[in-house]
């Protein structure tokens, strides 16, 4: 492992700004186009909002009042509006989330219906790996491509703070078992936590490279129930990026980022990288490719969105497929240009991340 205490700084990248003519109507276009010129592709899924961990920068200790069974999308409600993305809008890759999406019954039976798609789209799971040992398999074998999990320390004490929960040991094995069935690659999602877990970004790196896995740190973003978020406590991509550097050479990626939200470096040299989600210093509103729907079917233009589409109600009132897709279209036509992180006036969306969907 090289030192490299006297490399030059890393900088991140600035991000690309788009401009929009407001008054412009949408074109006769299929796809999920926007006034900017954006057009989503990618299809983020919640499947519940309920969760078998207490992440403290999440939700409190006795969590929340979940969502009723009866307001969720049943399965065949969620497979036709994940069709109607495929065939009729555009959609090449669709991420299930939560919550915590191994919690949903029947996750093997909505992946398959997915995979059988035409086009197939790409898809991915972003999960906690609790459980993960024994169904990574079955659900490779449902179709599922690959695997996000969520680690953010490993040290047992600080897991069991930061998450509230004696679990580290199952989540290890479920990243394991998640790259022994084949979903490749498995990409790790971590989140310091100053005072917490922010003397931890080497050490994760070098287990991540050890295991094959791929890392991506995520800068904490104002998604908490409890509204909490101080940015003062925030870990910025820059801080993370120094620690790295403290100990790792660090070169830019040569593999063009496109609308990806990780800005990518090889690690002394290769091949192993690591990633650096700047959702809030370094927003990459302009290259935004995706569109959300949650578990109770409402639709989002954007993780910050303050306002959300009913698919929910004309679904179940017998709207056509081409209705459904008009009104998605509409949705993403009116997006914004960005979350407005770092402008005045800026307001936390009303629902969590656990119930919008990672």
């Amino acid at each position: 492992m090289t030192a490299a205490r006297d490399s030059p700084p890393v900088h991140l990248g600035f991000p690309r700004l788009r401009v929009a003519d407001p008054g412009a109507d949408r074109p006769d276009d299929a796809r999920l186009i926007d006034r900017f010129g954006r057009v989503a592709t990618d299809l983020r899924v919640s499947l519940t909002d309920r969760c078998n961990l207490r992440c403290t920068y999440c939700m409190p200790a006795e969590g929340l009042d979940w969502m009723p069974r009866g307001q969720m999308l049943s399965d065949g409600e969620l497979a036709r509006v994940i069709r109607i993305a495929v065939e009729h809008l555009g959609v090449t890759n669709v991420r299930f989330t939560g919550g915590e999406p191994t919690l949903r019954k029947g996750l093997e039976s909505i992946i398959a219906e997915t995979a059988a798609l035409d086009p197939r789209p790409r898809i991915s799971m972003t999960t906690n790996a609790i459980g993960l040992a024994t169904r990574a398999r079955r659900l490779k074998d449902a179709g599922l491509d690959r695997i996000n999990v969520s680690l953010d320390t490993l040290v047992p004490d600080r897991f069991t703070a930061l998450t509230r929960r004696d679990r580290l040991d199952d989540v290890l094995e479920g990243l394991a078992a998640a790259r022994d069935a084949g979903l490749t690659p498995v990409k790790v999602n971590a989140v310091l936590v100053r005072g917490r877990n922010d003397d931890e970004a080497a050490a994760l790196l070098r287990y991540c490279l050890a295991q094959g896995y791929q890392l991506r740190f995520i800068e904490q973003m104002p998604l908490d129930a409890q509204h909490g978020w101080n940015r003062a406590d925030m870990v910025t991509a820059q801080e993370i990026l120094t620690a790295l550097r403290a100990e790792f050479d660090l070169t830019p990626s040569p593999v063009p980022r496109g609308a990806a939200p990780a800005e990518r470096w090889r690690v002394d040299g290769g091949p192993g990288e690591v990633g650096v989600i700047a959702s809030v210093t370094r927003p990459f509103c302009g290259d935004c490719d995706r569109t959300r729907l949650t578990a109770d079917g409402q639709l989002r233009s954007c993780l910050f969105s303050q306002t959300e589409t009913d698919l929910r109600a004309p679904v179940r009132a017998g709207a056509g497929d081409e209705e459904i897709a008009d009104l998605w279209r509409g949705a993403m036509w009116t997006k914004l240009a960005g979350h407005a992180i770092n402008e005045a006036g800026f307001a936390q969306p009303l629902r969590p991340m656990s119930a919008i969907g990672g």
